[in-house]
């Protein structure tokens, strides 16, 4: 069983009415009380069970992912965890926007990856939604913000609390406000 929902932006000015359509909405709905019941009161080993509830919803989810129950999703069929991904409890993933991230890449406790903002330059400020992309075999550490838009090269190493405004390059460690690269780290083999 899968659910489906529109994925769009539909009004422009967000004084004016919702951003999303009515049936979007009606999916987070859902989602809400599933995420509520089902989902953030499972068992912490129960990765199974979570992956499946996010393939309900529309979620592309690979082989041995582990999304643990304090996580925050907002819509996830605008979920792409590829195998092997590790996403912990009290990270929040405000897919709005696609967010896709790689296999066996990792997302610590509090880090916040948001695929919407704004547009402050236009009246109504109406929702711009652009994707996030985390490589396969990044970490994004704990409490990092990253911004709607960005990609997080193979290998990367986001430090704690940065804030990542601009894409990170692969297999380098970095960390800041804002994020810049600090060093390399040297490929997996």
């Amino acid at each position: 069983m899968k659910i489906y929902f529109c994925k769009m932006a539909v009004n422009s000015n967000t004084h004016t009415g919702p951003s999303f359509s009515r049936r979007n909405r009606l999916g987070r709905l859902l989602w809400g009380v599933f995420s509520a019941v089902l989902f953030q009161y499972s068992p912490r080993p129960l990765h199974a069970w979570r992956s499946f509830l996010l393939r309900c919803f529309g979620a592309q989810v690979g082989h041995g992912v582990h999304v643990y129950p304090g996580v925050k999703i907002w819509a996830p069929w605008n979920l792409d965890l590829a195998d092997e991904c590790g996403i912990a409890s009290g990270a929040i993933l405000y897919s709005q926007g696609k967010i896709t991230i790689g296999k066996r890449a990792v997302v610590s406790q509090g880090a916040h990856l948001v695929a919407g903002t704004h547009d402050y330059n236009k009246p109504g400020f109406p929702l711009v939604t652009s994707p996030i992309n985390i490589g396969d075999h990044a970490w994004v550490a704990a409490e990092a913000f990253v911004h709607p838009g960005i990609t997080i090269g193979e290998g990367c190493v986001i430090g704690a609390r940065s804030v990542v405004t601009k894409d990170m390059p692969d297999w380098t460690v970095c960390a800041g406000h804002p994020c810049r690269p600090i060093k390399d780290r040297p490929a997996l083999s």
